[in-house]
């Protein structure tokens, strides 16, 4: 189970403890559009994959010393989630196993989309991706490269928001995501 912080912490620790699977993260962040950081133009993983939006890139008018600019701040801030979430553990080893990539759902799904293609790199046997929500554009771009998309709700809405699919909802802080993980890691601390 790889949780793709901040939002899907609390949802992947809920299907790991439901299958009594390992939990681990994959930290991904969107590259924003300058001037509209809502919206991304691609997504970097935490080993260094990037997924560009090529088509999104030249409809915007980002020039490569823009992309480059964005991409480095994101990595900048992958690394600091990466201290502060996983210390100096190593990516987890996905060799071989299904791998169950979660978040708290899809809008663009290229922060997935970045989440699937590292995981894909580090030899699973197959990967899922499993949300609560997602549009449908999200969903049929994440079933070319995933082996699986499971989703409670898919949205067929021209916009579509995440949060329109909780009754309350608010960005996790980073706080919060450390307490999840220690109270996870108290909970399932195997004796050697």
């Amino acid at each position: 189970m790889l949780a793709i912080p901040n939002g899907g912490v609390p949802v992947a620790l809920e299907v790991a403890s439901a299958l009594n699977a390992d939990l681990d993260l994959i930290i991904c962040r969107k590259i924003p559009i300058p001037l509209n950081p809502e919206a991304g133009f691609g997504a970097i993983a935490d080993d260094g994959i990037i997924f560009l939006n090529e088509e999104l890139v030249k409809r915007v008018g980002l020039s490569r010393q823009q992309v480059e600019y964005e991409a480095g701040r994101v990595r900048a801030e992958i690394k600091r989630r990466s201290l502060l979430y996983r210390g100096d553990r190593p990516l987890v080893s996905v060799n071989g196993k299904t791998a169950i990539v979660i978040d708290d759902g899809l809008a663009s799904g290229i922060t997935m989309m970045a989440a699937v293609e590292s995981v894909r790199h580090r030899h699973p046997k197959e990967i899922v991706v499993a949300v609560p929500c997602a549009s449908a554009i999200a969903v049929k771009q994440l079933e070319r490269v995933a082996d699986k998309v499971v989703t409670c709700t898919t949205g067929f809405m021209p916009t579509f928001y995440v949060s329109d699919f909780y009754r309350q909802w608010y960005d996790l802080s980073d706080d919060e995501v450390v307490r999840y993980l220690n109270q996870w890691r108290m909970r399932h601390l195997r004796p050697n």
